[in-house]
């Protein structure tokens, strides 16, 4: 497995981005310099993160979503210093 994490990666196991074996590693985001727990999914090549929106979701049962823009730099959690 690699030591960087993946360009896309989605929370949502209906993604085509949706990795299992990299979340169950326990990834973080750190967003424009803030640490952000609610992203749903992010993208580092084009700059967005998508972030759930309280508990609300839509018809389907799936949270609301919104797409911000930024600097996204994802890390593995358990490479965190302890």
């Amino acid at each position: 497995m690699s030591d960087t994490p993946p360009d896309r990666l989605s929370v949502n196991p209906n993604s085509p981005y949706y990795d299992e074996a990299l979340l169950s590693r326990g990834v973080g985001i750190l967003f424009n310099g803030e640490e952000k727990t609610n992203v749903d999914e992010y993208c580092i090549s084009e700059g967005w993160v998508r972030v759930s929106v309280g508990k609300q979701v839509d018809r389907k049962g799936n949270p609301l979503t919104v797409k911000l823009n930024g600097v996204v730099a994802p890390y593995f959690r358990t490479d965190e210093p302890a």
